[in-house]
Formats: structure tokens, sequence, C-alpha cells
């Protein structure tokens, strides 16, 4: 290979992750905007704080549902065929979200928004570990992938403050065009890729039967929601414990997400040298983070510091799930990697449902993240069971080799 073959080459994976990463910033921004104009979305349609927190739940389940239908079903469609067909459904489901007039329309909306979620993701994963040598494979995953954390960057300061300012609406109308730009760079950056004629929906399936795969998933789920049990009332909890305004609230976002970016890139490089130490470092931390953002948050700069951490410490873990659930779901490598973002969508849903639970109960806005915390914990068990059902498999195979 000369070397303008390999610059060329190279610039061509650059630009299929580009594109990749671009769909993941549109995604990112419609999910994590929502969170922070609970209050604008509650006055538009007529209904309280915590019942707008259903909305973000509706993604949630959109995303749950939508991942390992169309993973299963699409099995045998080219993958950037179904990648342009969801970032499609994408952009309508965002469009919808813009114009909604009710509380049940908006619900809807957010339903049919969130069903590409996973399955981008998930297919989007699997093309950029082809275009990598097997021992780049989680970095892969973090670059196809720290499209989501930027989002929280820039996309969601940015449609939060045009929310608060132009109406709630607007950021919609503004994904739904970061949407069409992502479909463009899709059709002309990622090379068609051939399905392979042993792929199709019972290989896809074929997953479902590994008990490591549910392992990887439940560990997701429930390492997870306490995250997201803090996140999904990150606004109310910055103003009324740190004492932000709530412009201001873009500032705290943004430092999340910058928190997010850089967990997202060390976590894949970390995942390449030590998957599972990893992930349990990576739960650890999250506990570590939750337990203590409650007294951190007690002061504007403590509170920026915690939720900085907070990012980082769970996107340090994105890269490790996913490759991990790759790893173990052999032939049905885009179910399981879909079902990652559906788990990961539970655990929203069910994190945003307990802290709801949390406040509804008369506890204070710190008390969310401390059963975040214990959640965490859960998680770091679940993966450590796995870990030790790994080591079992090994011992047992080499004494069935000596056996033989």
């Amino acid at each position: 290979m000369t070397p303008d073959t390999r610059t060329t080459t190279a610039r061509h994976v650059g630009l299929a992750f580009f594109a990749l990463a671009t769909g993941g910033f549109a995604i990112g921004t419609t999910e994590f905007v929502t969170m922070g104009l609970l209050p604008q979305i509650a006055d538009g349609v007529h209904i309280s704080i915590p019942t707008a927190g259903h909305v973000i739940s509706a993604y949630a389940l959109g995303v749950v549902v939508g991942a390992p239908v169309i993973a299963a079903l699409g099995a045998r469609t080219g993958r950037k065929r179904l990648l342009l067909g969801l970032m499609a459904v994408f952009v309508l489901g965002n469009l919808l979200s813009a114009v909604a007039s009710s509380y049940e329309f908006l619900m809807a909306a957010r339903f049919l928004t969130g069903l590409p979620h996973g399955a981008f993701f998930g297919i989007g994963t699997v093309v950029g570990t082809t275009l990598v040598p097997a021992n780049r494979r989680a970095w892969a995953v973090s670059m196809t992938m720290v499209g989501l954390p930027v989002a929280n960057i820039i996309g969601v300061p940015l449609t939060t403050l045009m929310g608060q300012r132009l109406g709630w609406q607007a950021p919609f109308l503004t994904v739904g065009g970061l949407g069409l730009l992502t479909l463009v760079a899709v059709w002309f950056w990622v090379a068609p890729q051939p399905v392979g004629s042993d792929v199709n929906i019972r290989s896809e399936l074929s997953a479902l039967a590994r008990p490591q795969v549910w392992m990887a998933l439940l560990v997701g789920m429930v390492g997870f929601g306490g995250m997201f049990a803090t996140y999904s009332y990150i606004t109310p909890t910055m103003t009324e414990l740190a004492g932000f305004s709530e412009s201001a609230v873009t500032v705290v976002l943004a430092a999340y997400g910058v928190g997010m970016t850089c967990g997202t890139v060390v976590g894949g490089r970390l995942a390449d040298r030590a998957l599972m130490p990893s992930l349990y470092g990576g739960l650890i931390a999250v506990a570590v983070v939750l337990g203590t953002l409650g007294w951190l948050a007690q002061t504007k700069p403590g509170a920026l510091i915690g939720v900085f951490a907070m990012g980082f410490s769970a996107s340090i873990l994105v890269p490790a799930l996913q490759t991990r659930l790759m790893d173990v779901a052999h032939g049905g490598q885009s179910l399981a990697a879909s079902l990652n973002h559906s788990t990961l969508n539970i655990a929203n849903a069910l994190g945003a449902w307990l802290g709801g639970l949390v406040l509804a109960a008369g506890f204070g806005y710190e008390w969310p993240s401390r059963l975040g915390a214990v959640l965490a914990v859960a998680g770091l068990a679940l993966a450590l069971i796995s870990g030790l059902m790994d080591r079992r498999i090994v011992r047992n195979s080499g004494v069935d080799q000596a056996v033989a």
C-alpha cells in the first residue's frame, strides 16, 4: 500500500466516523435537552414538572422497543441503508415534537423519536469496529459515540438556552435539521457494507441465549440507573441546592458534557487495554461521585466539579460495556450492541421514575444522587459476578481439554 493510499484510506475512515458522530450529536442533543427544559415543557403543555418527566420516559421507552426490534428485523438489510432509514425516522419524530400542542401528542412524538436511537448507535458501532484493527475496537466504539457527549458540551447548552428564549419547540426543530445533515453525511461518507450470508434474524437472536449478554445488559441498566436518577432532575437540583439561576444551568450542562467527552475517549483506550477492570473501576467511580454529589452541590464550584465527575465516570463505562456485549454476543453483535442502548434507556426511565419518587416523598434534591450511589454499587456487584462467570468458563474449558 502506498503512502497516498494509506492517507486516502485514513481520510475515508475519519469521515465515516465523523458522519456517525454527527448522528450521535443530534441524538444526544434531543435526548438530554428535554431534561434541561422540563419547566418550560410543563408550562407549555399545562402539566407539572414531575409529570413532564414522563416525556423523558416516553423517549426512553421508544429506545427500549426500537433497538431490538429494528436490529433483528433489519438483520438482512445493508447497514448503510438501515442507518439512513433510522435517521429519517429520527428527523420526523423531532419535527412532530416541535409541533406538539398537547401532552399526549408530545408523548407519542417523543416515543417515535426514541425508536431509532439504540439501533443507530448499535449498527454504527458495529460499522465502526470493521474500520479498525481488532485491538482498537473499543477506541472505535468511543469514536462512533463521541458525538453523544459532545452534544452535552455544545448542543444541549445551546438548545437549552434556545428553548428558554424562543420556546421549548425550537430545539426540536434545530435537531431535525441536524438529522438531515447526518443523512447527507452518512450517504456520502459511510461505505456500503454487504450483509454476510450467515447473518439473519436467527443469528442475531442467538445472542439472547447467552447468559453473559444478559449480565452485561443488567450491569448497564442498574449501574446507569443511578446516574439518570440524578441527571433527570439536574435543573431543579442545581437551582435549589447550588443556587444557580435557571439560565446559568447551561454552564452546568456544559461541564457535564466535557466530563462525558473526556470519559468516552479515556474509556475507549482503557477498555482496549483491560476491558473488565475498566468496567469495575468505572462503576466504583460512579458510586463515589454520586455518593458525594449532594454534599458537593451545596456550593457552585463544588456542583460544577461534581457534575463534571459524574459525566466523566459514567462515560468511562460506555465503550467498555458496548465492547463487552459485542464480545460475548458472537453472531448477534448488531442486536447486542443495540440492546445496550435499550437497557441504558431502561435505566433512563427507571432513574427518572425513582428520582421522582424520592422527590415526591418529600426528600430534598440531594437524595436522588444518594439513591444513585446504591444502584451503582449494585451494578458493580453484577459486573463482578459476570467476571467470575468468565473465570469459571475458562477453568471448565481447561479441565475439558485436559480430560480430552
